[in-house]
């Protein structure tokens, strides 16, 4: 897969997924393996966001990201499994 630019960029985890991180019970470890093994990902409904297709505890999730292009920051707004 060719993975766009801002791929590579820092992350930035936003208070918002902070929160689901303990609500769905995964670390920031878990979240950063799982961007490893996306496999996948697709423009998001909202502009300027994505949907980042992985996987984990065999289980289908979907990551939010937003990039910012303007600090080179790759925004994780939220994660869930599907």
């Amino acid at each position: 897969m060719n993975w766009p630019i801002w791929w590579d960029w820092e992350l930035e985890i936003t208070p918002h997924v902070e929160t689901r991180m303990e609500e769905r019970d995964f670390t920031e470890i878990d979240l950063r393996t799982m961007l490893d093994r996306a496999d996948a990902f697709e423009p998001d409904e909202i502009e300027g966001r994505y949907m980042i297709q992985t996987r984990h505890r065999r289980d289908d999730w979907i990551i939010i990201v937003e990039p910012d292009e303007d600090d080179h920051l790759l925004v994780v707004i939220t994660a869930f499994h599907i």
